[in-house]
């Protein structure tokens, strides 16, 4: 399944062939990448699978505290979250099954590997860096909307349902619908 219904081609975002797109040195300054929107939250792509032969992705993301991201697993995807900024509640079932609940402060480090269902919450404005298996870091350009601007007033972009189970089944996710977290103690 092809994406590129998501974006114009003729009027892309003006960041198209920021990132190199071969395995090959680079460097981005400040503010510079590949943006997308979704929801409130603002993702950018500061290295793809393109560049490091599909093994590993780094985004950054700028997201306001709000609601639960949906509880979901990946089947081939490992994920990462580093605390730039504010506050971070992130769920996950641990190595033995049990459901956790972390709050994350700058400067702390979450890992989620592959299968392993999850959720996050931003409780208090954040930024977050996160590596994930390559590839994957497309996903928030696929299922969000392109933007040069990381500008955090910018209207909100809600996807249909359509263009997110498309975007999941793109990238071998699965949302877990009805899964209940226990109420976090610290």
């Amino acid at each position: 399944m092809s994406f590129e219904y998501l974006i114009d081609p003729a009027n892309g975002p003006q960041w198209k062939g920021v990132l190199p797109g071969t395995p090959q040195p680079y460097v981005l300054r400040r503010g510079e990448g590949e943006h997308a929107k979704l929801f409130g939250d603002v993702f950018t792509v500061l290295l793809s699978g393109d560049e490091t032969g599909n093994q590993f992705g780094i985004i950054t993301s700028a997201s306001p505290a709000g609601d639960v991201i949906p509880t979901h697993s990946h089947d081939a995807t490992h994920e990462t979250f580093y605390v730039l900024e504010g506050k971070v509640r992130l769920f996950f079932v641990d190595g033995e099954g049990a459901k956790q609940s972390q709050l994350l402060t700058p400067g702390d480090f979450g890992y989620v590997p592959a299968g392993f269902a999850h959720a996050y919450q931003i409780v208090e404005d954040a930024r977050m860096m996160g590596t994930l298996s390559g590839g994957f870091e497309r996903f928030f350009q696929h299922m969000g909307t392109p933007t040069d601007s990381t500008a955090p007033d910018q209207p909100p972009f809600i996807p249909d349902f359509p263009r997110m189970q498309a975007a999941a089944q793109q990238h071998s996710m699965q949302f877990m619908r009805d899964f209940e977290w226990p109420e976090p103690t610290a």
